[in-house]
C-alpha cells in the first residue's frame, strides 16, 4: 500500500522554489531490542541531533564502496560491541530527508537486528545507551522528523518495509510521501 502526503507535482514544485545544494550523507540506523521488546536507544553526544535519543547507527563509508548492510555490522561493533552479520538485519526502512537542518540531505537505512541484546551496551564516544519501552519514545527528546513520522512509520510497518521522503524546509516544516510500505513479514 502506498500513501502519498504530497503530490509529485508539489514535491517538484517545491525542489525547483527551494533548490538546496547539499552534500548528500548516506547513513544506517539500527533498532535494536531486548527480550522485553524494549528498544535500546542512544543519548547522543555528537553532532546532528546532540542531546537526542536516536538508535544507533552511523555513516556509510562511500569512499571504499561500503554496503549498507556491511555499514550496519561495522556500526553495531563499534558502537554495541555485537558482531552481526548481513543475515541478522532485516532492512525495515528506507528514508530520504531534503535539508535536512539545512546541512545535507541524508538517506538512511534502517536497520530492526533479529537478534535480541541480552544487556545493555556500555557507553561509547557517540553516547550513552538505555531501553525503552515503546511508549516511552514519545516522552523523550527525539528528531522532530523520528516523531513526524519516522518512529510511526516504523512500528507500523514493523516486520515488514516503508521507504519515505521528506522535504526538511528551513523554516522546519516538513513535507513527508510514505512511497512504498508492506506489512506482515514474519520478525
Amino acid at each position: 500500500m502506498t500513501t502519498q502526503f504530497s503530490s509529485l507535482d508539489t514535491r517538484r514544485s517545491a525542489f525547483d522554489t527551494f533548490p538546496m545544494v547539499l552534500p548528500y550523507k548516506v547513513a544506517t540506523l539500527l533498532y535494536c531490542f531486548n527480550e522485553r521488546d524494549e528498544i535500546l536507544l542512544l543519548e547522543r553526544t555528537q553532532e546532528p541531533n546532540r542531546g537526542f535519543w536516536s538508535p544507533c547507527g552511523g555513516k556509510l563509508k562511500t569512499d571504499i564502496g561500503e554496503s549498507p548492510y556491511v555499514c550496519a555490522c561495522r556500526e553495531a561493533k563499534e558502537e554495541i560491541c555485537a558482531e552481526l552479520s548481513p543475515a541478522d538485519l532485516h532492512l525495515a526502512g528506507l528514508v530520504s530527508e531534503h535539508g535536512y537542518q539545512g546541512q545535507a540531505h541524508w538517506l538512511m537505512f534502517l536497520f530492526e537486528v533479529k537478534k535480541k541484546l541480552t544487556a545493555l551496551p556500555s557507553p561509547c564516544n557517540e553516547g550513552r545507551f538505555e531501553f525503552f519501552r515503546r511508549e516511552e519514545i514519545e516522552s523523550l527528546k527525539i528528531a522532530q522528523t523520528d516523531r513526524e513520522r519516522i518512529w510511526p512509520w516504523f512500528w507500523k510497518f514493523r516486520g515488514g518495509f516503508f521507504a519515505a521522503h521528506c522535504h526538511c524546509h528551513p523554516d522546519g516544516r516538513n513535507d513527508w510521501t510514505l512511497e512504498e510500505s508492506r506489512m506482515n513479514y514474519e520478525r
